[in-house]
């Protein structure tokens, strides 16, 4: 079993509320388009965490070693530390400049429900893993 939870309302009611970002790149919410400053001409970014895989809130030094982890798998991939927030509960995450097939396989490796998708010009989407 890959721990990965099919959506429920609640969690895809956070995801559209929360708010991603990592420096240069702009703040994103899924469902807006995000400002085009800071985001490659071309390409995608994928938004990927490895902290609290299934949904299932972990110690923050297990989640540190999981970002840890992620930012060596990441070492040949243009990335940035940023985070994701809704209120005042917030996670790290990695926005990264990959192909949307390659990060869905870490964020499968990283049990991880879903990532957030941006590329110039379109609305900010999530994609889930279940």
């Amino acid at each position: 079993m890959s721990g990965i939870l099919p959506s429920s309302a609640a969690t895809r009611r956070s995801y559209r509320l929360s708010t991603y970002h990592a420096d240069p790149l702009p703040v994103v919410r899924v469902g807006q388009r995000p400002d085009d400053a800071g985001l490659p001409r071309r390409g995608t970014v994928v938004m990927l965490s490895a902290c609290n895989p299934g949904g299932r809130r972990r110690l923050d030094g297990w989640n540190a070693r999981m970002m840890a982890r992620l930012a060596r798998d990441l070492r040949h991939v243009p990335h940035h530390l940023g985070e994701g927030r809704l209120g005042r509960w917030s996670e790290p995450l990695y926005a990264v400049e990959m192909d949307l097939a390659p990060a869905l396989r870490l964020a499968r490796r990283y049990r991880q429900n879903a990532v957030v998708v941006v590329r110039r010009g379109q609305v900010a989407r999530l994609v889930y893993l279940a």
